[in-house]
């Protein structure tokens, strides 16, 4: 198993990291809402470790947003907020399970194994267009019944041009989509998304017009 930690405080994180590894739990971990939505990027977890008193956001803002990503993710809330109100705050908002601080390795260990055997058991979301099949939440996909590679933003913009469901999207709203608002980007980071996409999909995977933006050129299905 592999899950994305995000938690500020580095020694509790260095401990949790170390804990688990010895109940064969392999943990990346971060310390900012922006590096944990960088990582879900970049990588695939099985579940997420979710502390809510982040620098840099909320911490169930950053559930949100991540599951729009990956809708599916299961999440285990772990925080020193320790009030009802808190806990059900949290469970309200999404979070499949939530654990006290202090809390005992061998429970968390425990519970993020059964968060992870329930989420086997829900259907997998599969977007297909033409000749495409695709799993968002792994980042698995098929061409014509052949795998092929994709990273993850290019996942993220097939699963946005996909949702727009024949809508010409710009490139505003996909660069803000795939980066943010508060991320750097190169003037031609959404170019080569598309050059790759196109190269390893097809040229008519993704239509362009002058004005309008993109649209995936295949109709589609989830």
């Amino acid at each position: 198993m592999r899950v994305l930690l995000v938690e500020d405080d580095v020694l509790i994180g260095h401990g949790i990291v170390a804990g688990l590894r010895k109940h064969g739990i392999s943990v990346h971990h971060v310390t900012t809402a922006a590096a944990a939505e960088a990582a879900q990027l970049e990588d695939a977890f099985q579940a997420l470790i979710l502390d809510l008193g982040l620098p840099d956001l909320e911490g169930l803002e950053l559930m949100a947003r991540m599951r729009r990503f990956e809708p599916q993710l299961p999440v285990l809330v772990l925080s020193a907020r320790d009030a009802i109100e808190h806990r059900l705050a949290g469970l309200q908002s999404g979070a499949d399970d939530y654990l006290v601080k202090p809390f005992d390795l061998r429970e968390l260990a425990a519970r993020l194994h059964a968060l992870v055997r329930r989420t086997q058991g829900r259907a997998v979301q599969t977007i297909e267009a033409g000749p495409l099949r695709l799993e968002p939440d792994s980042g698995l996909a098929w061409l014509g019944g052949e795998p092929v590679t994709l990273s993850r933003r290019e996942v993220d913009l097939l699963v946005h041009l996909a949702a727009a469901d024949g809508r010409w999207v710009s490139s505003d709203a996909l660069n803000e989509r795939l980066y943010g608002l508060g991320e750097q980007v190169s003037s031609n980071a959404l170019s080569v998304h598309i050059h790759n996409i196109r190269r390893k999909l097809g040229a008519e995977a993704i239509e362009t017009a002058r004005g309008l933006g993109y649209r995936l050129g295949w109709s589609c299905s989830q």
